[in-house]
């Protein structure tokens, strides 16, 4: 009887992906079962699909844009929504935490590269006076979000091939940030095979595979094939709080959002905050035929984007900031593998080191084959009963993607300063702001101490003496 390397060897010849083996008997014992290992993992039907429709089929995606309109949202309580729904929304939302019913997913498989930091992105210090990292400042509003309603949050965390390691190293080193270790769960992103434009399958070296991040979409079928949703089912978790790694001052909890997810009996629930200008470059929340869609900016025309109301406000104003809540089953759904339900994978034409029919390695100045992602919104036209809130772009998103400049760390501090002197201006205290509402002087509010601005208010009420408001001050 054959053994297994060789059953594998021709499961690829016969898929027509056999050069993935062209030096397989020049590499050593150690590489041979590091290559074996690696095409175990691949899904040679998965990945005929993919060349079948991507590679060889239409190579240009193109959305129908035909009957396209905005798609309705529940209004702030400050910008024309109903209160009487927030207070009911906030009141639900609470009651499924209290009840055990919630979980916080962060993805975050990426590095720090943009930043010019070596490292995985969630180590990366994010705070003005105490330069706490992304993870740590989660992990307290976590934790004071169990405190605050009597539970234990579980909290998965995605993180990649390149960054697992390194990701789990800090949590240990910072004994997980105060966490109990059994309610951190961290789980690895899938990976999918990048292909040349004939459809074969790329080797980064001799003995390696090109294997490239099935992208964010790629979140649900890691919940699904880890045995999150396993655990989470049998924990009672059905509510999912996704959110990603670079935006510090996310409500990583937000009782109210939780509510109207559970009111609005929701499979997936998505934040949109109003776009800041007309071609900023974020995703627009759509609807099409009766389905709530994402459409990105790069699919969608700029007059489109520049579009007004009456009023002379942006028609296209719901900007998607990646902040979302999933029902557990319907994790199970989009990220299982039953037909009609799955996430749709998106090609990306890349310039991709390889080894060449030679064994030289080849570095293309010009894309040379494609790589497979998914989108994590593309699961909106899939959920039934899809509910959008607006968010306070100022309480919700202010992300770290750039060295300097717009979405950078400086900008983020400043944003988390203004958020702070807000808090305390609605707690009565008065503290100088400029224009922009930047406080003259550096200060900080731990997540322990208070995760949104009515928490705040109450905790800050509690203290007695209280902390003096200077510069380098950090209330906790």
């Amino acid at each position: 009887m054959a053994n297994f390397p060789d059953i594998l060897i021709d499961s690829f010849n016969q898929a027509g992906q056999g050069q993935v083996f062209q030096f397989f008997d020049e590499l050593d014992e150690t590489m041979q079962a590091e290559l074996v290992a690696q095409a175990e993992t691949i899904d040679l039907v998965e990945v005929k699909e993919l060349v079948e429709e991507h590679v060889k089929g239409s190579q240009h995606y193109s959305l129908n844009l035909d009957g396209l309109e905005p798609a309705p949202y529940q209004a702030l309580a400050t910008k024309g929504g109903d209160s009487a729904q927030w207070d009911a929304a906030w009141e639900a939302g609470s009651a499924a935490l209290r009840a055990g019913r919630v979980a916080a997913f962060t993805v975050a498989g990426g590095q720090g590269t943009r930043l010019g930091y070596d490292g995985p992105k969630g180590t990366y210090p994010v705070t003005p006076v105490t330069e706490k990292t992304l993870f740590q400042v989660f992990a307290e509003k976590i934790a004071r979000s169990g405190e605050r309603f009597d539970v234990t949050i579980p909290w998965y965390i995605l993180t990649s091939e390149i960054n697992d390691d390194a990701t789990v190293a800090a949590f240990e080193a910072a004994d997980f940030f105060g966490l109990s270790r059994e309610s951190v769960h961290f789980i690895v992103q899938g990976l999918v095979p990048a292909v040349d434009y004939e459809g074969k399958i790329l080797l980064a070296e001799k003995g390696k595979i090109a294997m490239t991040p099935d992208g964010h979409g790629g979140s649900l079928r890691a919940l699904v094939r880890s045995g999150a949703v396993d655990t989470m089912k049998a924990q009672g978790i059905d509510i999912v709080c996704y959110f990603q790694v670079d935006n510090p001052i996310v409500q990583c909890i937000d009782p109210a959002f939780i509510g109207f997810h559970v009111l609005g009996q929701s499979e997936l629930s998505s934040k949109m905050v109003p776009k800041a200008y007309a071609l900023e470059k974020v995703g627009h929340f759509c609807i099409q035929n009766g389905k709530s869609l994402v459409v990105e900016y790069s699919d969608m025309p700029n007059e489109m984007q520049e579009e007004t109301k009456v009023d002379g406000g942006i028609r296209f104003n719901g900007g998607s900031v990646a902040i979302h809540i999933f029902d557990r089953d319907f994790i199970a759904r989009a990220g299982g593998s039953g037909e009609g339900s799955k996430l749709p994978f998106h090609r990306a034409d890349k310039k991709i080191p390889h080894v060449n029919a030679a064994g030289k390695i080849i570095q293309p100045d010009s894309p040379n084959g494609v790589k497979f992602e998914m989108f994590v919104f593309d699961a909106l036209p899939l959920a039934k009963n899809p509910v959008i809130i607006e968010a306070a772009r100022a309480d919700d998103f202010s992300p770290v993607k750039n060295a300097e400049g717009v979405d950078s760390p400086q900008s983020s501090k400043e944003d988390q300063l203004r958020m702070f002197a807000r808090w305390f201006k609605a707690a009565g205290e008065s503290i100088e702001t400029d224009g922009s509402g930047l406080p003259a002087i550096k200060f900080e509010i731990s997540p322990r101490f208070a995760v949104d601005e009515a928490d705040f208010v109450s905790q800050w009420a509690t203290l007695d003496p209280k902390t003096e408001i200077k510069d380098g001050a950090v209330i906790q």
